[in-house]
């Protein structure tokens, strides 16, 4: 009785934070040096593994339980999908999913994908589609540096290229998502409501049935390199060369 009862994220933020385009052109403009980690390290290997370097590359930046992981891994035999979440609860939870099911060109890691990100842009690799589905808002005004677009990671991610899509349920996130991108990239990605009859997470199916507007970003970012990307940044008179805290 209680599944169709979800609110969108309740938040005295009602616009672009004010503070976003100084954060990302201070992350576009300083080089990220955190240190890998050794678990991380060895997440990107085992994602790997199985690949065989030739099919395309799908990532689901985020997947949780997995249920959109499978279903992209369906719909792309020809890809090689890679589901990341940093639970491994969660990645074990792909009901009702046995392993005897599951599709043989995916594989599930667990992973923080801010170093993820990363280690897949060092090595030069470029996916064919990329997607942060109903990511965490943290919708505090002062947890705006806890949201992707806002992270130091940021910048990396334009440079996996291929298509990106975001969706979520809150649209101030999709406005600056849109806006952070568009800072980097040059051009500004458009969005629009979203009905959820696709289903694709169980976060989507929910919201979709609590009577919720959705919002779904699309852009194909091509090849685009690192420079390019502070390039544009530059460009748009945005970026503060400020150290990271």
């Amino acid at each position: 009785m209680s599944y169709a009862n979800s609110k969108i994220p309740s938040s005295a933020q009602v616009g672009v934070h004010e503070h976003l385009a100084r954060l990302v052109g201070r992350h576009a403009g300083t080089p990220f040096r955190k240190p890998f980690a050794d678990y991380n390290l060895h997440a990107v290997d085992q994602a790997l593994a199985g690949w065989d370097g030739r099919a395309e590359l799908i990532l689901d930046a985020g997947c949780g339980v997995a249920h959109s992981t499978i279903a992209l891994a369906r719909a792309h035999p020809e890809a090689w999908v890679i589901g990341v979440d940093q639970s491994a609860e969660r990645l074990e939870r792909r009901k009702p999913y046995p392993a005897s099911l599951m599709p043989d060109n995916l594989v599930l890691v667990r992973a923080d994908l801010v170093d993820f990100w990363r280690l897949l842009s060092a090595r030069g690799l470029r996916l064919a589609r990329h997607f942060i589905l109903y990511p965490n808002p943290w919708p505090k005004i002062g947890h705006l540096g806890r949201r992707w677009h806002a992270h130091p990671v940021f910048p990396t991610i334009p440079t996996l290229g291929g298509s990106l899509e975001l969706r979520t349920n809150w649209r101030v996130y999709v406005e600056e998502f849109s806006l952070a991108l568009g800072l980097l990239i040059g051009r500004e990605p458009t969005w629009e409501d979203y009905d959820g009859a696709e289903g694709l997470t169980p976060f989507e199916r929910k919201y979709r049935d609590s009577g919720q507007t959705l919002y779904r970003l699309f852009v194909e970012l091509g090849d685009i390199a690192l420079d390019g990307s502070r390039s544009a940044v530059h460009a748009s008179g945005q970026c503060h060369r400020e150290s990271h805290q």
